[in-house]
């Protein structure tokens, strides 16, 4: 099942995550203990092999092998931690963006509850009957990606025997030949037998069906996403390069982070440990983050941390069965509140948490912003006549229209002022009253300006 550890850490306090160092169930050492003991014993045979299999001359030859190895094993020429760790993220945004598909029928039993009305049998009938064949939709897609569903109801009779569907049902399912998942058919069950009820006056109005309907598509998105994902995995490629980048790395550690006789001088080898412990961490982290990849990638499989599924479809049939039967229109009493006559109240603490309710209420960072007196002082603007120049137009138009009143008798406007050259814009222009180009320009100009005014 899912390991939780919530609770442990809801304070930060001395020693917080430490103590989760110490936890077998899902941790990074239950996955990784084989590893690490393979590589420690590949390290181990290859330097007695070095230390008491080789002559002199053979171990001088497999010593200028490791220095060699050594060599890129401490540089960046695998560039393990960027493969892995763009890796890593990917998967963790693919492992959460599956968690937030799964589809789960709260929305669904909500509107399904308060639309289709009856408390007679048929109405009964109505409701349970379209939400069953919801839960139907639901494991029918997860038996398909998830193989501990698959192991619960290993056959469609399984199933029937479970009472999400008939054997009519089944009949119907098999009838209709489709080489695709059919996931989808309970669902169009559902959508069939709303617009009945619709038709029977047991759903009251359009609304309360278009209600229904776009509540069941989204329902129906979130099983298409999920066989989508289980369809279209992290390219091949990728993984294999990644994995590819990991095993070679610590394959060339294996012979350049050997010990080598210290009487010979080599450079950094200027002590015998025996255990490469900083080869060891490095391949706990980094083999470990490679393990943490694969085990996000399908959270659909048995490994401790992969999602309850089988738990999630026994609580969804359940409480979607509860909200449209048992809880239909069964309301307990309106009474008056503890507090009905009280215009201010206030809701008691138990002593444990009774420290709360001395801090001060945030109202804003703001809020409480202190100023001095001077601060404080209120100063009435004065009123200033407006600058003509400072109105005066700067566009191109504007300008266009300065430097012809600028020119005087030169330009178009015969030296007049900027309005009686406007009023002759506005009057049909010959060949001989164009300025600075075509008529289609000058109307143009002429309802700028009018647009303007």
């Amino acid at each position: 099942m899912t390991v939780s550890y919530s609770l442990e850490v809801a304070n930060a306090r001395f020693g917080g995550f430490s103590k989760l160092l110490f936890r077998w169930k899902g941790s990074i050492y239950r996955l990784l203990y084989k590893e690490i003991l393979v590589y420690c014993g590949l390290y181990t045979f290859v330097s007695v092999f070095y230390r008491c299999m080789l002559t002199p001359r053979q171990q001088a030859l497999f010593e200028r092998i490791a220095l060699y190895c050594d060599q890129f094993t401490n540089t960046s020429f695998i560039p393990v931690s960027f493969v892995l760790g763009f890796y890593v993220t990917l998967a963790f945004n693919r492992w959460w963006g599956q968690y937030t598909s799964f589809p789960l029928p709260d929305n669904l039993m909500m509107v399904v509850s308060g639309s289709v009305h009856g408390v007679d049998e048929r109405g009964r009938l109505l409701r349970r009957t379209l939400l069953r064949y919801a839960n139907l939709s639901s494991v029918l897609i997860l038996r398909s990606i998830s193989t501990r569903v698959r192991k619960r109801f290993p056959s469609l009779e399984h199933i029937v025997d479970a009472g999400f569907m008939t054997t009519t049902d089944l009949e119907k399912l098999e009838s209709l030949h489709s080489d695709f998942n059919k996931y989808w058919m309970p669902l169009t069950w559902f959508s069939n037998l709303a617009a009945e009820a619709r038709e029977e006056g047991r759903v009251r109005s359009d609304v309360a069906l278009k209600l229904l309907m776009e509540e069941l598509n989204r329902y129906r998105a979130k099983c298409s996403l999920l066989f989508h994902y289980d369809w279209i995995s992290i390219p091949l490629v990728y993984t294999q390069v990644v994995t590819a980048a990991v095993y070679s790395f610590f394959a060339f550690c294996l012979i350049g982070r050997q010990f080598l006789n210290p009487e010979k001088g080599y450079k950094d080898h200027k002590l015998d440990m025996y255990i490469p412990v900083f080869t060891l961490l490095q391949f706990f982290f980094y083999a470990g983050w490679l393990k943490v990849g694969e085990l996000i990638i399908n959270p659909f499989g048995e490994d401790d941390d992969d999602f309850e599924t089988n738990q999630l479809i026994d609580r969804n049939i359940q409480v979607s069965m509860l909200a449209v039967d048992d809880m239909y229109q069964n309301l307990p009493p309106m009474v008056k509140d503890k507090h009905w006559a009280q215009a201010c109240f206030s809701v008691p603490y138990t002593q444990s948490s009774i420290g709360e309710s001395q801090r001060p209420v945030f109202n804003g960072s703001a809020y409480d912003m202190r100023m001095s007196t001077e601060e404080l002082q209120r100063h009435q603007l004065q009123d200033r006549p407006l600058n003509p120049e400072v109105l005066q137009a700067r566009g191109s138009l504007g300008a266009g229209l300065d430097g012809l009143r600028r020119e005087g008798g030169g330009g178009a406007t015969g030296g007049a002022g900027l309005p009686s050259w406007l009023e002759s814009l506005r009057r049909p222009v010959g060949e001989d009253h164009r300025v600075n180009g075509s008529g289609d320009e000058v109307s143009a100009l002429t309802q700028v300006d009018s647009e303007s005014t």
